[in-house]
């Protein structure tokens, strides 16, 4: 078994097609409409899905907004530099809710951005300890 993709119900494809690639930096995939279904799934990534998890945007047509709910936790990203991930999304237009430093109950130097939809991202440094 492995993990395949999450999936994020989005307000606006395009939008949210665009702060992946321009301001995390992953490629669209594919992307493909369902008339009978009234929906559009787009896949989005940091490499193929043969070898790579996977986001999975999916676009239910006239619906522009979701309830997240309090279950949600958020995506994380595992990035080289932590301080200069959440400048570079600040520089790229996006939204940093939680600066880069240490994390409240540990030393792990973590970052939060937003996503347009109000989705939380986690930038973790790759040299972080696995326990």
């Amino acid at each position: 078994m492995r993990l395949l993709h999450t999936m994020l119900r989005v307000g606006n494809l395009e939008r949210s097609i665009e702060f992946y690639t321009k301001v995390l930096g992953m490629e669209l995939l594919r992307q493909k409409d369902y008339p009978q279904g009234e929906f559009t799934l787009a896949f989005l990534g940091y490499g193929n899905e043969d070898e790579n998890t996977v986001l999975e945007l999916t676009y239910n047509w006239g619906v522009d907004s979701y309830d997240l709910g309090e279950g949600y936790g958020h995506i994380a990203i595992e990035v080289p530099d932590v301080y200069k991930a959440a400048e570079d999304v600040k520089n790229a237009g996006g939204k940093i809710i939680r600066e880069a430093g240490p994390m409240n109950a540990g030393s792990t130097i973590i970052a939060f951005a937003e996503d347009p939809d109000g989705y939380q991202i986690e930038f973790i440094g790759a040299d972080h300890v696995r326990t």
